[in-house]
Protein backbone atom coordinates (compact mmCIF):
# COMPACT_ATOMS: atom_id res chain seq x y z
CA UNK A 1 0.00 0.00 0.00
CA UNK A 2 1.30 3.45 -0.89
CA UNK A 3 1.50 5.95 1.93
CA UNK A 4 1.45 9.61 0.94
CA UNK A 5 2.38 12.29 3.44
CA UNK A 6 2.27 15.99 2.71
CA UNK A 7 4.20 18.76 4.39
CA UNK A 8 4.61 22.47 3.90
CA UNK A 9 7.86 22.72 5.86
CA UNK A 10 9.98 22.69 2.70
CA UNK A 11 9.48 23.71 -0.89
CA UNK A 12 11.46 24.21 -4.05
CA UNK A 13 12.39 27.69 -2.83
CA UNK A 14 13.50 26.17 0.49
CA UNK A 15 15.78 23.80 -1.42
CA UNK A 16 17.38 26.75 -3.17
CA UNK A 17 18.19 28.48 0.12
CA UNK A 18 20.20 25.65 1.67
CA UNK A 19 23.54 27.09 2.90
CA UNK A 20 26.34 26.12 0.55
CA UNK A 21 29.91 25.62 1.81
CA UNK A 22 32.65 27.70 0.23
CA UNK A 23 34.37 25.13 -1.97
CA UNK A 24 35.11 24.93 -5.68
CA UNK A 25 32.05 22.68 -6.06
CA UNK A 26 29.77 22.99 -3.02
CA UNK A 27 27.93 19.77 -3.88
CA UNK A 28 31.09 17.65 -4.12
CA UNK A 29 33.87 17.12 -1.54
CA UNK A 30 37.40 17.30 -2.90
CA UNK A 31 39.45 14.20 -3.60
CA UNK A 32 41.28 14.54 -0.27
CA UNK A 33 38.35 15.80 1.79
CA UNK A 34 39.59 16.00 5.42
CA UNK A 35 36.25 16.38 7.21
CA UNK A 36 35.82 12.87 8.67
CA UNK A 37 39.05 11.58 10.27
CA UNK A 38 37.94 7.95 10.48
CA UNK A 39 36.93 7.91 6.80
CA UNK A 40 40.17 9.64 5.82
CA UNK A 41 42.20 7.00 7.66
CA UNK A 42 40.24 4.19 6.02
CA UNK A 43 40.53 5.82 2.58
CA UNK A 44 44.29 6.18 2.97
CA UNK A 45 44.69 2.55 4.01
CA UNK A 46 42.82 1.37 0.91
CA UNK A 47 44.90 3.66 -1.31
CA UNK A 48 48.00 1.87 -0.06
CA UNK A 49 46.45 -1.57 -0.53
CA UNK A 50 44.72 -0.89 -3.87
CA UNK A 51 46.45 2.06 -5.57
CA UNK A 52 44.58 1.49 -8.85
CA UNK A 53 41.16 2.07 -7.31
CA UNK A 54 39.29 5.38 -7.16
CA UNK A 55 39.62 5.61 -3.35
CA UNK A 56 38.14 9.10 -2.99
CA UNK A 57 34.76 10.75 -2.44
CA UNK A 58 32.43 9.58 -5.20
CA UNK A 59 30.79 12.34 -7.23
CA UNK A 60 27.13 12.34 -8.15
CA UNK A 61 26.38 10.69 -11.51
CA UNK A 62 24.01 12.34 -13.97
CA UNK A 63 22.79 15.74 -15.12
CA UNK A 64 22.12 18.54 -12.61
CA UNK A 65 18.99 19.36 -14.65
CA UNK A 66 17.47 15.94 -14.01
CA UNK A 67 14.01 15.70 -12.46
CA UNK A 68 14.85 12.55 -10.45
CA UNK A 69 17.55 12.18 -7.80
CA UNK A 70 18.34 8.81 -6.23
CA UNK A 71 20.07 8.94 -2.84
CA UNK A 72 22.00 5.91 -1.65
CA UNK A 73 23.86 5.22 1.59
CA UNK A 74 27.59 5.42 0.74
CA UNK A 75 30.06 4.02 -1.81
CA UNK A 76 30.65 0.29 -1.51
CA UNK A 77 34.27 -0.74 -0.92
CA UNK A 78 34.57 -2.81 -4.09
CA UNK A 79 31.79 -0.96 -5.90
CA UNK A 80 31.81 2.82 -6.25
CA UNK A 81 34.94 3.24 -4.12
CA UNK A 82 36.75 1.07 -6.64
CA UNK A 83 35.19 2.35 -9.84
CA UNK A 84 34.39 5.97 -9.00
CA UNK A 85 30.76 5.85 -10.19
CA UNK A 86 27.81 5.42 -7.81
CA UNK A 87 26.44 1.86 -7.57
CA UNK A 88 28.95 0.56 -10.10
CA UNK A 89 30.78 -2.69 -9.51
CA UNK A 90 28.65 -4.42 -6.87
CA UNK A 91 25.34 -6.26 -6.67
CA UNK A 92 23.33 -3.19 -5.68
CA UNK A 93 24.25 -1.62 -9.01
CA UNK A 94 23.10 -4.71 -10.93
CA UNK A 95 19.56 -4.30 -9.59
CA UNK A 96 19.48 -0.50 -9.63
CA UNK A 97 20.69 0.01 -13.18
CA UNK A 98 18.57 -2.82 -14.58
CA UNK A 99 15.54 -1.15 -12.99
CA UNK A 100 16.47 2.30 -14.27
CA UNK A 101 16.85 0.95 -17.80
CA UNK A 102 13.52 -0.87 -17.54
CA UNK A 103 11.69 2.33 -16.60
CA UNK A 104 13.44 4.63 -19.06
CA UNK A 105 15.70 6.43 -16.58
CA UNK A 106 18.85 5.03 -18.19
CA UNK A 107 19.98 3.67 -21.53
CA UNK A 108 22.80 1.44 -22.69
CA UNK A 109 24.19 -1.76 -21.24
CA UNK A 110 25.35 -1.79 -17.64
CA UNK A 111 28.68 -3.62 -17.45
CA UNK A 112 29.72 -2.67 -13.91
CA UNK A 113 32.43 -0.25 -14.98
CA UNK A 114 32.39 3.54 -15.44
CA UNK A 115 33.35 3.39 -19.13
CA UNK A 116 30.52 1.03 -20.14
CA UNK A 117 28.70 3.84 -21.97
CA UNK A 118 25.57 3.67 -19.82
CA UNK A 119 23.87 7.07 -19.51
CA UNK A 120 21.11 8.34 -17.27
CA UNK A 121 17.94 9.96 -18.64
CA UNK A 122 16.46 12.78 -16.54
CA UNK A 123 17.99 11.02 -13.54
CA UNK A 124 20.90 11.58 -11.17
CA UNK A 125 22.44 9.33 -8.50
CA UNK A 126 24.21 10.42 -5.33
CA UNK A 127 24.90 9.21 -1.79
CA UNK A 128 24.20 10.49 1.71
CA UNK A 129 27.87 9.85 2.54
CA UNK A 130 30.38 10.33 -0.26
CA UNK A 131 33.33 8.29 1.10
CA UNK A 132 33.41 4.56 1.73
CA UNK A 133 32.96 3.76 5.45
CA UNK A 134 34.43 0.70 7.19
CA UNK A 135 31.98 -2.22 7.05
CA UNK A 136 29.63 0.03 5.05
CA UNK A 137 28.52 1.68 8.31
CA UNK A 138 29.04 5.43 8.56
CA UNK A 139 28.88 6.96 12.01
CA UNK A 140 26.14 9.49 12.82
CA UNK A 141 28.68 12.33 12.93
CA UNK A 142 29.96 11.34 9.47
CA UNK A 143 26.44 11.31 8.04
CA UNK A 144 25.81 14.70 9.61
CA UNK A 145 29.10 16.16 8.36
CA UNK A 146 28.53 14.98 4.80
CA UNK A 147 24.96 16.26 4.71
CA UNK A 148 26.16 19.68 3.54
CA UNK A 149 27.00 18.09 0.18
CA UNK A 150 23.62 16.40 -0.07
CA UNK A 151 21.87 19.69 0.72
CA UNK A 152 23.94 21.46 -1.93
CA UNK A 153 23.08 18.71 -4.42
CA UNK A 154 19.37 19.36 -3.87
CA UNK A 155 19.92 23.11 -4.20
CA UNK A 156 21.76 22.88 -7.52
CA UNK A 157 19.00 20.87 -9.25
CA UNK A 158 16.49 23.44 -10.60
CA UNK A 159 14.15 20.82 -12.12
CA UNK A 160 14.11 18.45 -9.16
CA UNK A 161 10.67 16.83 -8.82
CA UNK A 162 11.38 13.40 -7.34
CA UNK A 163 13.80 11.96 -4.79
CA UNK A 164 14.14 8.23 -4.15
CA UNK A 165 15.89 7.38 -0.88
CA UNK A 166 17.40 3.90 -0.80
CA UNK A 167 17.34 2.69 2.79
CA UNK A 168 16.83 4.21 6.21
CA UNK A 169 20.10 6.16 6.39
CA UNK A 170 19.49 7.83 3.04
CA UNK A 171 15.90 8.54 4.07
CA UNK A 172 16.87 10.10 7.41
CA UNK A 173 19.61 12.24 5.92
CA UNK A 174 17.27 13.42 3.15
CA UNK A 175 14.62 14.32 5.71
CA UNK A 176 17.13 16.46 7.60
CA UNK A 177 18.54 18.01 4.41
CA UNK A 178 15.00 19.01 3.42
CA UNK A 179 14.43 20.48 6.90
CA UNK A 180 11.50 18.17 7.59
CA UNK A 181 10.28 16.82 10.90
CA UNK A 182 10.95 13.09 11.09
CA UNK A 183 7.37 12.48 12.18
CA UNK A 184 6.09 14.21 9.05
CA UNK A 185 7.88 11.75 6.75
CA UNK A 186 8.29 8.33 8.41
CA UNK A 187 10.32 5.71 6.55
CA UNK A 188 8.40 2.86 4.98
CA UNK A 189 9.11 0.96 1.79
CA UNK A 190 6.85 2.34 -0.92
CA UNK A 191 5.91 5.47 1.04
CA UNK A 192 5.60 8.76 -0.84
CA UNK A 193 6.03 12.11 0.91
CA UNK A 194 5.10 15.38 -0.77
CA UNK A 195 7.53 18.21 -0.03
CA UNK A 196 6.30 21.30 -1.82
CA UNK A 197 6.72 20.56 -5.52
CA UNK A 198 8.92 17.53 -4.86
CA UNK A 199 7.79 13.94 -4.19
CA UNK A 200 10.05 11.93 -1.92
CA UNK A 201 9.85 8.12 -2.28
CA UNK A 202 11.18 5.47 0.10
CA UNK A 203 12.65 2.09 -0.79
CA UNK A 204 14.58 -0.53 1.06
CA UNK A 205 18.19 -0.45 -0.08
CA UNK A 206 18.94 -2.68 -3.07
CA UNK A 207 21.83 -4.43 -1.30
CA UNK A 208 22.66 -8.09 -1.74
CA UNK A 209 21.83 -8.69 1.92
CA UNK A 210 18.32 -7.27 1.56
CA UNK A 211 17.58 -9.22 -1.60
CA UNK A 212 19.11 -12.46 -0.33
CA UNK A 213 17.04 -12.31 2.85
CA UNK A 214 13.83 -11.37 1.05
CA UNK A 215 13.55 -7.96 2.69
CA UNK A 216 13.50 -6.53 -0.84
CA UNK A 217 12.47 -8.36 -4.00
CA UNK A 218 13.00 -7.07 -7.55
CA UNK A 219 9.24 -6.66 -7.86
CA UNK A 220 9.13 -4.51 -4.71
CA UNK A 221 11.96 -2.37 -6.00
CA UNK A 222 10.40 -2.00 -9.42
CA UNK A 223 7.11 -0.92 -7.86
CA UNK A 224 8.80 2.18 -6.42
CA UNK A 225 10.19 3.23 -9.79
CA UNK A 226 6.88 2.47 -11.48
CA UNK A 227 5.32 5.11 -9.20
CA UNK A 228 8.08 7.57 -10.00
CA UNK A 229 7.67 7.00 -13.73
CA UNK A 230 3.90 7.41 -13.51
CA UNK A 231 4.25 10.65 -11.54
CA UNK A 232 6.94 12.16 -13.76
CA UNK A 233 5.24 11.03 -16.96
Amino acid sequence: MTTISRTKSASQSRLSSVPIPKTADPAEPGRDCPLCPRLVEFRESIRVREPGWHNAPVRSFGDRNAALLIVGLAPGLQGANRTGRPFTGDYAGDLLYATLIAFGFAKGIYQARPDDGLTLIDCRISNAVRCVPPQNKPLPIEIRTCRQFLSATFAEMPRLRAIVALGRVAHDSTVKALDLRAAAAPFSHGAVHEVGTVKFYDSYHCSRYNTNTGVLTPAMFESVFAKVRADLG
